[in-house]
C-alpha cells in the first residue's frame, strides 16, 4: 500500500479486508464513479469506511455507554461443555469423559480438573450451561456472532449478510476514543468471524494480525520460532506523515464536488481525516506495540500466541476499541476446538486434542480478568468465551475412542466483567449433558445482553437489501440473572 513495490503489495496486511483494489460496484464510466475513484486515489487510504461511527450516533441523540467494551474469545470448532464447564462426574466413563473434576470457589460448582485457575476465582465468572445452539454451524460462524438464527450461510443464501454484533456496536456505539477502530479482530481464518453484512463493509472488523508482531504457529499448535512482520502501519520511505496530511488537506479543498455525489459520500473528508489520524496519530500503533508493555506484565501473560493476543486485546480496549474478537484457533478450517477424535489430525479427541488447550485457556481467562480488575477496567469490559456449539454426550465418533461430535442442542458459555453479577451458574442440562434442562438461553439473548452493556437500544433496526427494516435483536432479551 501507499506506493510500495509490487512484491510488498502481495503480502497480507491488516487492511486487506477492505479490498482496496476491488471495485465494489464502482463504474468509472459515470461521473460519480470517476469522482469517487479520484477521491480515493488522492487520499491513498483504504481505512475510511471503518471510521464512520460516532457522528451518526451523536446525531441520533442516543445516549452512549462511554468507555464500555467487549472482548470475545472465539473457541472455533465448538468446545466440549461436558469436559469443561458442565462436568458430569457421576456418569459412566463413556459419558463423563476422561477428566476428573475439582471444587471451585462457588460452593457446589465443579469444573474440569484442567481449569484450576478458573476454579479458584469462579466468583468473578458466570457460567451459562443452557445455551441453545440449534442451527449453529462451523465457519462461516454467524449465528452466535450475530445473535440471529437466520445468519446461516450454509443454508441461507443471505446468511452472511446479518451484521456481526461487533459491527452493530461499531455503528451505534463507535470507538471510545478517536483514531482507533470501533471493532477489531485477530483471526486465523476469515470464516471464523462475522462482518458488517447489511450495514456495509465500513463496519467490518479491523484485522489486527499484521499490525503487530506475533509468534507464528503451525496448524497443530507448534511454535515455529518465526514472528509476523507487524508492519502494516509502516509508511514507505517515500511517503512522510507531512505528505499524508497534505493529501487530507487537498481533500478538504474539494468540497465543491460534494454536490455530484450521493448521500453515502457525505462527510467523506471527515472520515478520511480520521483514517489519516489513525495511521499517523499513533494511538492504535502504540496499542498494538506489545514491547511498550512492562516486562512484568508481558511475563505474566506469557509468550504463547493466544496469550499475547489477549494482552493486545486489553491494550486495544484501553486505547478505545469497543469490540475485540480473538479467534483462538491454530487451524483455519473448522477450528482447533473441533475435537472429533485422536485419529483426526489436527484436532484430536478429548484427551489428545482438548486437554492441551485447557491450561492455555485457563491461564488466558484468569490473567486477563485479573489484569482488567487491577486496572479498574473489569466493570467496563465484558469478557465472553464461547464456540459455536457443544459436543455429544457419548465419547467415540468417526472411529475414535474419545472424540465427541457436534452437538448444537446445548453448549456452555463463560462470562466475566461488564459490571454484571457473577459467581453463579445459569441454567442446567439433563443428567448426561445432552439437552437443556432449565433456563434456555438463545443467541438473541446473548446479543441483547451485549447491547445492554454497550448502551445500544434493543429496538434499533437496520435495512436489508429489499428495504425491509430488521431488528438487531432477534427474539431475545438481556440475561436477567446477570444484570
Amino acid at each position: 500500500m501507499f506506493g510500495e513495490s509490487s512484491e510488498r503489495e502481495t503480502q497480507p496486511h491488516a487492511l486487506g479486508s477492505f479490498n482496496a483494489r476491488d471495485c465494489e460496484g464502482l463504474v468509472v464510466h459515470s461521473r460519480r464513479g470517476m469522482l469517487k475513484a479520484g477521491l480515493a486515489g488522492l487520499a491513498g487510504l483504504s481505512l475510511t469506511e471503518l471510521l464512520k461511527v460516532r457522528s451518526e450516533a451523536a446525531r441520533s441523540g442516543v445516549p452512549m455507554a462511554a468507555g464500555k467494551s467487549v472482548i470475545l474469545l472465539w473457541l472455533a470448532g465448538g468446545p466440549s461443555h461436558i469436559d469443561t464447564w458442565d462436568t458430569k462426574p457421576d456418569r459412566p466413563p463413556e459419558n463423563r469423559g476422561p477428566f476428573s473434576v475439582i471444587q471451585t470457589k462457588v460452593p457446589g460448582v465443579n469444573l474440569c480438573e484442567h481449569l484450576p485457575k478458573q476454579a479458584a476465582m469462579l466468583d468473578k465468572f458466570s457460567i451459562i450451561r443452557s445455551f441453545d445452539a440449534r442451527g449453529s454451524d462451523h465457519g462461516p460462524n454467524r449465528i452466535f456472532q450475530t445473535g440471529n438464527r437466520e445468519a446461516r450461510p450454509r443454508t441461507n443464501p443471505v446468511g452472511d449478510m446479518y451484521p456481526a454484533i461487533g459491527s452493530v456496536v461499531a455503528k451505534h456505539h463507535g470507538a471510545n476514543q478517536r483514531a482507533v477502530p470501533p471493532y477489531a479482530a485477530f483471526i486465523k481464518s476469515e470464516t471464523h468471524v462475522a462482518y458488517g453484512g447489511y450495514l456495509g463493509k465500513q463496519y467490518d472488523p479491523f484485522i489486527a494480525d499484521y499490525s503487530t508482531k506475533l509468534p507464528v504457529y503451525t496448524d497443530v499448535g507448534v511454535d515455529t520460532g518465526k514472528v509476523t512482520r507487524g508492519d502494516a502501519f509502516r509508511l514507505p520511505s517515500n511517503l512522510t506523515h507531512e505528505q499524508l496530511y497534505r493529501r487530507r488537506d487537498l481533500l478538504r479543498q474539494m468540497n465543491q464536488l460534494r454536490e455530484y455525489l450521493e448521500d453515502g459520500m457525505d462527510g467523506l473528508d471527515a472520515y478520511r481525516r480520521m483514517a489519516v489520524d489513525m495511521l499517523v496519530g499513533g494511538r492504535m500503533q502504540h496499542a498494538l506495540d506489545i514491547s511498550q508493555e512492562p516486562e512484568k506484565i508481558r511475563h505474566r501473560y506469557g509468550s504463547h500466541l493466544w496469550h499475547q493476543q489477549a494482552l493486545l486485546a486489553r491494550r486495544m480496549v484501553e486505547a478505545g476499541v469497543a469490540f475485540v474478537t480473538i479467534d483462538l484457533s491454530y487451524h483455519g478450517a473448522s477450528g482447533t476446538w473441533d475435537n472429533h477424535g485422536d485419529n483426526i489430525p489436527p484436532y484430536g479427541g478429548i484427551s489428545k486434542g482438548l486437554r492441551p488447550l485447557l491450561p492455555l485457556l485457563d491461564h488466558l481467562l484468569t490473567t486477563l480478568v485479573g489484569d482488567l480488575d487491577e486496572r479498574g477496567m473489569l466493570d467496563d469490559v465484558l469478557l465472553i468465551a464461547m464456540g459455536e456449539f457443544g459436543r455429544s454426550p457419548q465419547l467415540g465418533t468417526q472411529g475414535s475412542t474419545d472424540g465427541r461430535n457436534h452437538w448444537p442442542r446445548v453448549m456452555s458459555v463463560i462470562m466475566a466483567g461488564g459490571g454484571f453479577r457473577h459467581g453463579q451458574v445459569i441454567g442446567s442440562t439433563e443428567k448426561d449433558g445432552g439437552n437443556i434442562n432449565t433456563r434456555p438461553v438463545t443467541p438473541g439473548d446473548l446479543a441483547a445482553t451485549i447491547y445492554h452493556h454497550m448502551g445500544v437500544p434493543l429496538d434499533t433496526t437496520y435495512t436489508d437489501f429489499s428495504g425491509r427494516p430488521r431488528f438487531i435483536v432477534d427474539h431475545g432479551e438481556p440475561i436477567a440473572e446477570l444484570i
